[in-house]
């Protein structure tokens, strides 16, 4: 799996087994976004990924693991 890089389209497609992962975000599943800062430096798998999600103004950050681009769907 390629790094995720600041712009790609992303969907939050499925809850997270990571230790990171909180119950809040399941309502989050299925929402779409664009990844605005991602781990670029060390190019960590186990990194959060800060994603804006689109139609909430929010911006959260999510484990790479429930992430995917909509480009591979």
């Amino acid at each position: 799996m390629q790094p995720f890089r600041q712009g790609d389209k992303v969907e939050i497609y499925r809850k997270s087994d990571d230790e990171n992962w909180e119950q809040y975000m399941e309502e989050y599943i299925g929402f779409h976004g664009f990844v605005t800062d991602p781990d670029t430096v060390i190019n960590d798998p186990e990194a959060l990924v800060r994603v804006t999600l689109d139609g909430t103004g929010g911006t959260h950050r999510f484990p790479q693991d429930c992430l995917r681009r909509l480009e591979e769907i």
